[in-house]
């Protein structure tokens, strides 16, 4: 990550490749036509009356939710050293590039960018992201039990999807549960093995040009986790309180846009959803596009009476998580990308050193 955010303070423009924007909306409209190709019925638009369009516009508020509580998480987190505008212009650049760049690189180094320029120190913004990804991962660690424990009652794998899909979701609630106990242990328990494994890192022969910037970063990101650590009981558990919020509102959207077009069973909608997302995680495209509308269709479209709709329902969902984001994260991200140019501009015409100021003067 370090890497990455070191590239983007020098040239952010570079990092927000027109190709990854293109390629993921390119695959996103790809699935969606897939489904809705295997799916459609002759005079299925029809049916989209204008009584279904409450619940859509409740899935619309919900999305919008999901922002508000990722901003507010990251403000908690940063102790309101970032206001509203600023956490928002944070959560949104950070959804942005999470939905058009590979699951390799992610939002997490363009979201520490964002913080610094909102004013807070690399090593503060850097230990914030990554108590926010423990956060997440305790999430997730949490849900698990609770899928494998409804999986008992309910059919929360569809059965489509074979012996391969169930070995896979296994291997997936086992990598999720190893990762958020080490994050876990390296940023509550012991910071400094945490930085001793990034130091380690660094070291070996392709990484070793940014070896003494990681080095100083790695010193802010220990003193801060310490910080956190001080923190009381009610701090984590309000963070994470957000945190959990956050992730409710993107499991409960698939349900909410089902509902608003046929009824289905709730409570495995929601379970499913809530292991779909889990799913979506490992997917390899930028944001996952092109296999999240089909992971849609398999564990979602079972419980869609009507074989037409499932093409409709994949359709409002990815506008309303996926399409409605990139519009309000690109916004976001044009804002730092502007605010860069103009802080170079600036940094050109200011004079250099005091005899430069003497030698204009004279």
């Amino acid at each position: 990550m370090s890497d990455n955010t070191e590239h983007i303070q020098e040239d952010p423009k570079s990092f927000f490749s027109k190709r990854y924007l293109f390629i993921s909306i390119g695959l996103s409209i790809l699935g969606m036509g897939v489904v809705i190709y295997l799916t459609y019925t002759p005079g299925v638009l029809e049916h989209l009356r204008p009584k279904r369009m409450p619940g859509l516009v409740i899935a619309v508020i919900v999305s919008l939710l999901r922002v508000w509580f990722s901003a507010a998480k990251i403000r908690f987190l940063a102790e309101d050293q970032l206001n509203w505008m600023q956490s928002f212009r944070v959560i949104l650049s950070w959804d942005f590039t999470s939905s058009v760049t590979p699951s390799t690189i992610g939002g997490a180094p363009v979201a520490t960018y964002a913080m610094t320029k909102e004013g807070l120190k690399a090593g503060q913004s850097t230990a914030i992201i990554l108590y926010g990804v423990l956060l997440d991962q305790l999430w997730f660690a949490m849900a698990i039990p609770i899928l494998l424990i409804a999986g008992l009652y309910y059919e929360v794998v569809p059965e489509n999807i074979g012996m391969v899909g169930d070995i896979s979701m296994l291997l997936l609630y086992a990598g999720l549960l190893t990762y958020a106990g080490l994050l876990a242990y390296g940023v509550l328990k012991n910071p400094a093995a945490l930085k001793k494994v990034v130091n380690a890192v660094f070291r070996l022969p392709f990484l070793r040009k940014w070896e003494e910037k990681v080095k100083e970063e790695a010193e802010h990101l220990e003193e801060y986790s310490h910080e956190l650590r001080k923190k009381p009981a009610s701090f984590l558990l309000k963070a994470f309180f957000l945190s959990t919020m956050s992730w409710l509102c993107r499991i409960a959207l698939p349900t909410i846009v089902i509902l608003s077009l046929l009824p289905a069973d709730e409570i495995l909608s929601l379970l499913r959803s809530l292991a779909m997302n889990l799913a979506f995680l490992i997917m390899p495209t930028p944001g996952g596009s092109g296999g999240v509308e089909g992971l849609f269709a398999i564990f979602q479209g079972p419980l869609i009476d009507r074989k037409a709709f499932i093409g409709l329902a994949v359709f409002a969902w990815r506008i309303i998580s996926y399409y409605i984001s990139i519009g309000l994260g690109m916004m976001a991200t044009t804002w730092y990308i502007n605010q860069s140019v103009v802080q170079k501009m600036e940094d050109k015409t200011e004079p250099s050193s005091d005899s430069d100021v003497i030698g204009e003067i004279k």
